[in-house]
C-alpha cells in the first residue's frame, strides 16, 4: 500500500490510494501481487498509465516476482464518495473557487486589443515556463471561437466527466480546459451569442476540477466583448495582462481592451510587448520590424488612464521556433530555454509567479468579538 500511494491519478493528480481507487491487494506466498483498480469511468483515456505506473511502483517491492493489475469501474455511489473527497458537499449551488475570499490562486487574464498579436503564444510559454518553475498551473482557453491553446500544449485527449466534474487533461504538468476537447469534429466553428459564451466561462470555472492552483492563466479573445466582461463579473480580483506589439496601431488598441479595467475596477499586471524586434541572423542587430516602442506606449497611456503605475514586465522577440513550437505542441521555453525569446518570456512568468506580499484586497475572515 505504501508502494500504491506513490502513484497519482493521471487527472486529478493525487495518490490513488487516497481517492479510494485500489478496491483489493492480493499476495501470494510466491510473491505475484494482484492489484486491483476502480476507474473513475469506463474507457479512461489513461487506463495504460495507470496500469503502467502501478506496475512499475508495486514491482519495486522485495519479493515481488510479478505484478497483475485488474481494472474495473467505480460505482455511482463510489463515484460520489470521490466528488464529496475533491470538492466538498457543496449542494446544489455551484461557486467558483478563485472568486472565494482567502483563495491563494493568482488569476491572469491574457487580452489584447487585436488577434495576431501572439497573446496566445504568451499565454501558453508563460504557464510552461511557471509549470517548469514549481508552480502548479491551469489555463483556460476562453477564446471560444479561436481556441488554439490545445493544440499549442498538444493535448489531444477529452476531459473525463464524474458525476457533475470535469477532468481535465494535462499537458507539460499544467491542467487544460478549452471549447475544442468537446466537438464533435475538432475544427468545427463554434457559433454562439452572448449568453452561450458567459455559460460556458461559468462551466469551465465551477464544473472542472482544477485542485489548488498557484497560477490561473485564462487566454481572452481579442478586444472588449462578451467574454472580457464576464470574466470581470465573475472572477473580479483576475489581474490583466495586455499584450501587443510595437506597432502604434496595435499599441493604440491594446490600450483600448486595458483600459476595461478602469469600468470594471479590475488591476493591470502589466504589459508584454511580443514580436519586438527580430535578431539579424548574420550580425544579431535588432531588426525593428514592427515599429518600436508601442509597448511602453500601452503601459504609459494605461498609467495615465488608471492613475497606478502600470509597467512593461517584457519585450519578447521574433523567434520562428516560438510559432513552430506552437504548431507541435512544444512551448519554446521547455525545448529551447536558453533562446533570446524563451529566456524574456521565463524572465516575465518568473516574476508574475510569485506570490504577493501584501494583504491589500484579500477578504480576511474575521468578525467582531463583543466581550
Amino acid at each position: 500500500m505504501a508502494a500504491l500511494a506513490t502513484v497519482n491519478d493521471p487527472e486529478i493528480r493525487r495518490p490513488i490510494t487516497d481517492l479510494g481507487m485500489v478496491d483489493d491487494v492480493d499476495v501470494s506466498p510466491d510473491g505475484v501481487v494482484r492489484v486491483r483498480v476502480l476507474l473513475t469511468v469506463a474507457g479512461c483515456p489513461l487506463k495504460d498509465r495507470i496500469t503502467r505506473d502501478v506496475t512499475e511502483a508495486v514491482s519495486k517491492v522485495d519479493g515481488v516476482t510479478r505484478v497483475q493489475v485488474d481494472l474495473d469501474v467505480m460505482s455511482e455511489d463510489q463515484r460520489k464518495e470521490l466528488q464529496t473527497k475533491l470538492r466538498g458537499d457543496r449542494g446544489p449551488e455551484k461557486e467558483i473557487p478563485f472568486a472565494k475570499p482567502g483563495s491563494l490562486t493568482r488569476v491572469f487574464a491574457v487580452a489584447s486589443g487585436k488577434g495576431g498579436v501572439g497573446k496566445s503564444s504568451v499565454t501558453v510559454n508563460l504557464a510552461a515556463a511557471m509549470a517548469s518553475q514549481g508552480l502548479k498551473v491551469g489555463v483556460v482557453d476562453a477564446d471560444i471561437y479561436g481556441h488554439s491553446v490545445p493544440r499549442m500544449l498538444g493535448v489531444s485527449e477529452r476531459p473525463t466527466k464524474v458525476q457533475d466534474m470535469i477532468m481535465p487533461p494535462v499537458a507539460h504538468d499544467i491542467k487544460v480546459i478549452s471549447v475544442g476537447m468537446f466537438k464533435p469534429d475538432g475544427n468545427t466553428p463554434v457559433v454562439w451569442r452572448g449568453p452561450m459564451l458567459d455559460r460556458a466561462l461559468y462551466q469551465f470555472l465551477t464544473d472542472v476540477y482544477w485542485g489548488d492552483l498557484d497560477v490561473l492563466l485564462m487566454d481572452l479573445p481579442p478586444g472588449t466583448g462578451d467574454i472580457a466582461i464576464s470574466v470581470a463579473q465573475r472572477l473580479p480580483t483576475a489581474e490583466l495582462l495586455v499584450v501587443t506589439t510595437p506597432q502604434q496601431a496595435a499599441a493604440e488598441v491594446a490600450e483600448r481592451a486595458g483600459s476595461i479595467a478602469a469600468q470594471t475596477h479590475q488591476q493591470i499586471a502589466g504589459v508584454i510587448e511580443n514580436m519586438a524586434w527580430l535578431p539579424c541572423p548574420h550580425c544579431d542587430e535588432r531588426i525593428s520590424v514592427f515599429g518600436e516602442g508601442g509597448g511602453q506606449t500601452v503601459a504609459d497611456a494605461l498609467t495615465r488612464t488608471l492613475g497606478a503605475r502600470v509597467p512593461l514586465l517584457g519585450q519578447v522577440p521574433i523567434d520562428m521556433r516560438l510559432r513552430e513550437g506552437g504548431d507541435e505542441g512544444k512551448p519554446l521555453v521547455l525545448t529551447d530555454p536558453d533562446a533570446p525569446a524563451a529566456a524574456e518570456l521565463i524572465r516575465i512568468a518568473s516574476g508574475l509567479g510569485k506570490k504577493p506580499t501584501s494583504l491589500k484586497g484579500l477578504k480576511l475572515d474575521i468578525s467582531p468579538v463583543k466581550h
